[in-house]
């Protein structure tokens, strides 16, 4: 099952990738130029390569967010709003509280994760005590958490006057890793003689990736190692016998969605403390809570393939916004994503086209064992 997963997701990547060249030649441009840009324009310098990575960061956690969900039987379609609730978090300790380095950072990002599980878990109660379904209830909490994030920057304490957005967060919660380098005499001497590394590590790359990296292996561990996570998982595959095995469905489905809350307000929690260093007024949501959901799909809901998922996905938008050097739409690379995405949600189609393939190399396979017999 997890190898014809795999395989699903290879195949529909490829048809993505296929199809887009077809939409790209119609427009008029050669496709292997296109597919050469967004490559080099996401690897082919250390820059480049340091902002698909920050730009992975967010689309890893909220992947992970919507996967833990989905993988115990909800889907976590709020994952926008606790993005946005652990930014908010994150800042209002980044720049109200006054803690020395390093420790003023990680209690910012525990209370960004500690907000995104407080919105997980509301939408869990609801759930769990008036049978409210999640979807529903997380898209009001993704508004909710999107006008309260304007509404708090009315307050002249966190907005500054010269701006549409908050005062800027304290160094002493800065998670950049070229700020952790430049404290240490021995981080500049080492960065001074390798020049690539500097490069990477250059802001606005932090210590986000890291912790995404062992976000997911730990939201792994605990699905496939834990009695918690086969408590969780096992609701989601059947709430009636799960119940019976004495496990305790509302408590589940609370826990469930306040650790996808976890996730996801961590990656708010990130970009505020290592990228961006404020939040601004916004005119619409953001998108990462959204895009997390299509990193998932891609992944097949597999916490170790967010990892993946969330740098293609990544590395396609940022080198695709480079299409327009040779004059042809960066909306290119949405059509590729959707089409990989939609072939991912139908595999019945992709069985199909993989039997025709089978079909077909059997075919020739006859061929030629009869072209050898009649020799």
């Amino acid at each position: 099952m997890k190898r014809n997963r795999f395989i699903y997701t290879i195949l529909a990547i490829v048809l993505g990738i296929i199809i887009g060249s077809i939409i790209l030649l119609i427009s008029g441009t050669n496709p292997v130029d296109a597919y050469k840009v967004i490559f080099l324009g996401a690897f082919g310098k250390p820059k480049y390569i340091s902002w698909t990575i920050v730009k992975a960061v967010p689309l890893i956690l909220t992947g992970l967010s919507v996967a833990f969900a989905f993988n115990t039987g909800l889907f976590n379609i709020g994952a926008e709003g606790q993005y946005i609730v652990g930014s908010i978090g994150a800042l209002v300790v980044g720049l109200l509280l006054d803690l020395p380095p390093v420790i003023h950072g990680l209690v910012a990002l525990l209370v960004g994760a500690l907000c995104g599980y407080l919105w997980g878990a509301i939408v869990g109660i609801l759930k769990a005590k008036f049978q409210v379904n999640e979807v529903i209830s997380s898209i009001m909490m993704n508004w909710i958490g999107f006008y309260l994030s304007n509404y708090l920057l009315s307050f002249p304490i966190l907005r500054s006057i010269e701006s549409d957005n908050s005062y800027p967060i304290k160094d002493s919660a800065s998670i950049k890793i070229a700020g952790a380098w430049k404290m240490s005499e021995s981080g500049r001497a080492f960065l001074a003689q390798h020049k690539f590394l500097k490069d990477i590590l250059n802001p606005p790359v932090n210590f986000g990736i890291v912790i995404a990296i062992i976000a997911a292996l730990v939201v792994w561990y605990i699905l496939k190692k834990t009695t918690l996570g086969y408590e969780l998982r096992a609701v989601g595959f059947n709430e009636k016998a799960a119940e019976y095995g004495g496990i305790d469905i509302n408590k589940s489905i609370v826990k469930s969605m306040g650790i996808a809350g976890i996730l996801a307000g961590l990656a708010g929690a990130i970009t505020v403390l290592g990228v961006s260093g404020d939040i601004g007024i916004m005119a619409a949501q953001e998108g990462y809570g959204f895009d997390g959901m299509a990193v998932a799909l891609i992944a097949g809901n597999n916490p170790l393939g967010t990892i993946p998922a969330a740098l293609l996905y990544a590395g396609l938008t940022y080198g695709g916004g480079k299409l327009t050097t040779i004059g042809t739409y960066s909306e290119v690379v949405k059509i590729i994503i959707g089409i990989m995405i939609l072939f991912i949600a139908m595999p019945k189609l992709l069985d199909i086209i993989k039997f025709f393939f089978t079909k077909w190399s059997k075919k020739d396979g006859n061929k030629l064992e009869k072209g050898g017999a009649n020799e």
